[in-house]
C-alpha cells in the first residue's frame, strides 16, 4: 500500500532478492503529483543523530553512486555528492563534536569545521554569530527523486510486479494475520503479506484495526529562486535558525519549517508568508548576498511526520507479524528509501534483517511509548 518511492524500492528489492510470487503496489495517485517523492528536496545525509539512521544514509549513497550498474547506461538521477553544510552556535560545541565522534565511529566521513575554516571554504558566508559548521566528505548530496522512482518502478513492472490504483479501505485480519485487503471501489486483493507504505496517509489506513499510528502529514513549502550567488561549489546548508538553501537548475531552492506545525492533511498550497516572514531574512543573515533574490516559483510537499520520535517505523506489527510498516521517515523517507526496500525484502524473502539491523525502528516502541529520538531534524 504506496506506491511511491518507498513502495516502489521494496517492490524492486522483494524481485532482486527472488521473491517468485505475486506483488502488488496500491498507489491511489498514479500520477504522483502529490506525492512526498515528487514534491522533495530529494538530498541526502549521513549526519543523524540516530547510528541506524547513518547506516541507511551510507546505503543509500552507495546504491545513488551504482545506478548505472543497475538500470543501465542510460540511467541518469543527477547524483551530485557535495557535503552538507550544518551550522551551529558556540553553544552547540561540544555537542556536535560528540555527534561528529559517533557519527565517525558509524562509518560515516564527517568532519567539523571552525567558523574561520567555513568562511575560507565559503567567502559568501556570514560566520560572526557561529562556533562550528560540520560537512561531509562523501555520501551526502542530492538527486532527482522522480528519476530514482521511475527507475525502480519500471524495474519492478519489468519484473511483474503490478501497480493498481486505488486506496485500502479495509484490511482483513484473521486468526491475527492479515488475509486480504480491500480497495475502495470494491476490490479485494488475498494478502500473505501487507505492507503499509502509505506516507503521510499510513495512520487512516490501520486505524480501522484499532491501530494508532503516530504518523500525519506536516506541510513544507520550497521556493525556487533566483540570487547574485556563485552555484558552484555550494554545498546543502542548513542554517542556525532552520532555514536550508541549496542549488537546483540556474538558481536555488530553499525553505524553512513554520513554527507552527500542525495536521495538513489535503493542504498544499505553498505557504509564501514564511519567505517575507521568517525564511529570506534568515538567508539574508547568513548570507549577505541573499538581500537580493527573486522568486521563480513555490510549491508545497508534506513530510510523513512521527511524532513520537521524528524517526521511521519498519518492520511488523507486534501482533500482526505479516503487516509491515515502511513510513514515518519524517523528512527522510527518499533518502532512506532504498535502505528500507532492501530491509523489509529481507524480512520478507530471508525471515530477518541481513544488510542493516532496522529492529530498533520496529513498531514496539509505538506501542510502548519507548521514542527512539532523532535529534538531527530540519
Amino acid at each position: 500500500m504506496g506506491g511511491a518511492i518507498v513502495g516502489s524500492s521494496i517492490a524492486y528489492f522483494l524481485r532482486e532478492l527472488g521473491f517468485s510470487g505475486s506483488v502488488t503496489v496500491v498507489e491511489r495517485d498514479p500520477t504522483y503529483q502529490q506525492s512526498s517523492t515528487a514534491l522533495s528536496a530529494a538530498a541526502i545525509r549521513t549526519q543523524f543523530g540516530t547510528p541506524v539512521n547513518i547506516h541507511m544514509s551510507l546505503f543509500g549513497a552507495a546504491f545513488l553512486r551504482t545506478i548505472i550498474d543497475r538500470f543501465g547506461t542510460d540511467a541518469d538521477i543527477g547524483f551530485v555528492e557535495r557535503g552538507y553544510l550544518i551550522l551551529g552556535g558556540p553553544e552547540t560545541v561540544n555537542a556536535r563534536q560528540a555527534g561528529i565522534g559517533m557519527q565517525r565511529r558509524e562509518g560515516a566521513d564527517v568532519a567539523a569545521l571552525s567558523p574561520n575554516e567555513a568562511k575560507a571554504r565559503f567567502p559568501w558566508l556570514n560566520v560572526e554569530d557561529l562556533g562550528i559548521a560540520t560537512t561531509a566528505w562523501r555520501d551526502e548530496g542530492w538527486f532527482d527523486a522522480w528519476s530514482l522512482l521511475s527507475l525502480m518502478r519500471g524495474a519492478a513492472r519489468n519484473s511483474g510486479v503490478k501497480y493498481a490504483k486505488g486506496h485500502a479501505d479495509h484490511i482483513d485480519v484473521t486468526g491475527g494475520r492479515v488475509t486480504g485487503v480491500k480497495l475502495s471501489d470494491g476490490t479485494s486483493l488475498a494478502a500473505d503479506w501487507c505492507i503499509n507504505a502509505a506516507g503521510a496517509g499510513s495512520a487512516a489506513v490501520v486505524r480501522g484495526l484499532g491501530i494508532t499510528l503516530p504518523v500525519s502529514a506536516r506541510k513544507r513549502t520550497v521556493f525556487s529562486i533566483k540570487a547574485p550567488l556563485e552555484r558552484a561549489g555550494f554545498p546543502m546548508l542548513f542554517d542556525t535558525s532552520g532555514a536550508w538553501i541549496r542549488p537546483e537548475g540556474e538558481g536555488f531552492i530553499c525553505g524553512i519549517a513554520p513554527a507552527d506545525d500542525p495536521d495538513a492533511t489535503g493542504d498544499f498550497e505553498p505557504a509564501y508568508e514564511l519567505l517575507e516572514e521568517t525564511l529570506w531574512p534568515a538567508l539574508a543573515h547568513r548570507i549577505p548576498l541573499l538581500e537580493q533574490l527573486r522568486v521563480e516559483r513555490a510549491w508545497a510537499g508534506h513530510y510523513e511526520v512521527n511524532t513520537l520520535d521524528h524517526n521511521g517505523v519498519i518492520g511488523p506489527h507486534d501482533e500482526i507479524p505479516n503487516l509491515i510498516f515502511a513510513t514515518g521517515f519524517s523528512g527522510h523517507g527518499v533518502m532512506h528509501a532504498p535502505a528500507t526496500g532492501r530491509g523489509v525484502a529481507e524480512l520478507i524473502t530471508c525471515g530477518q534483517y541481513r544488510t542493516i539491523d532496522l529492529s530498533p525502528l520496529g513498531f514496539e516502541r509505538i506501542r510502548s511509548g519507548m521514542p527512539l529520538h532523532e535529534t538531527v531534524v530540519y
